[in-house]
């Protein structure tokens, strides 16, 4: 088994333990849906979100400093497309506080040829000879929102949300293999709303984002969606997530780009 391939079955176990911790999540929250939902009209949603997804930057440097190389992953790899999805779990425990499960799974890969040697995690890598690369940047939040106001045909939240990020950045070149892998707290600010500017027509802004100090990070997404019925709505957009940290240990900053599409359940 190639080094690639056991980083890969790697992602593969913690994705099903991060899988089992939010199912868990998801039904404690359930068991609480009958006390919450009385006298209100959807105390729960699913949300499940897919499509392509496409990077313009993936810049690294491991570890940042002068024994390593600043590189570009996309100009190894391109720029994709490659699969991506989420999904969202939302329970509305009253009329103005909600909490909010998402699991947002992502893997890139590929493989590429270097323009110049670089060194990357304490591997030294050889120029116009074949990578593999992989960069996995798995985000697992919850978050509560509080709605601050609710009109006609608006309506808006502002709320708190706490993401555990599980990343990995690996290279094999022929029996040469690196990785580096991080797992960490980061605190966001929820902001989202909402326009119905048609019978069964609704725009929606979603973002979660960190700004100052070593790091940043950004996800949002705006949405147009169609209301089939009560329970189920059909939405597509756009998504941006851009972000990394500068420090010691490493330096990494991406900029990725979703094509969304999306249903929304309501029981």
């Amino acid at each position: 088994m190639t080094a690639l391939a056991t980083t890969l079955d790697s992602i593969r176990a913690r994705r099903s333990g991060h899988a089992a911790l939010l199912c868990v999540g998801a039904l404690a929250l359930v068991s609480l849906l009958p006390s919450a939902a009385s006298g209100q009209g959807h105390a729960w949603e699913i949300e499940l979100e897919g499509g392509p997804v496409w990077q313009t930057t993936n810049d690294v440097r491991i570890p940042n400093d002068a024994s390593a190389t600043r590189f570009s992953l996309s100009d190894v790899i391109g720029g994709g497309p490659w699969a991506a999805g989420r999904l969202y779990i939302t329970w509305n425990a009253s009329d103005r506080h909600g909490l909010r499960l998402l699991a947002a799974p992502l893997t890139v890969s590929g493989t590429g040829t270097p323009s110049a040697p670089l060194s990357f995690a304490g591997e030294d890598y050889l120029a116009d000879v074949p990578a593999d690369a992989t960069y996995t940047f798995d985000s697992y939040r919850l978050s509560w929102r509080y709605r601050v106001h609710e009109g006609a045909s608006t309506t808006a939240w502002i709320g708190f949300t706490a993401k555990i990020r599980d990343a990995v950045t690996a290279l094999e070149q022929g029996d040469r293999s690196s990785e580096k892998t991080n797992v960490g707290f980061v605190p966001l600010l929820h902001l989202a709303g909402d326009w119905r500017f048609a019978p069964r027509w609704t725009a929606s802004l979603d973002v979660d984002a960190l700004a100052g100090g070593p790091g940043r990070a950004e996800d949002v997404a705006l949405e147009l969606g169609y209301a089939l019925s009560d329970r189920f709505t059909l939405q597509a957009g756009y998504r941006t997530v851009e972000g990394g940290a500068d420090v010691d240990e490493v330096y990494a900053f991406a900029w990725l780009h979703y094509a969304t599409m999306s249903v929304v359940w309501r029981p």
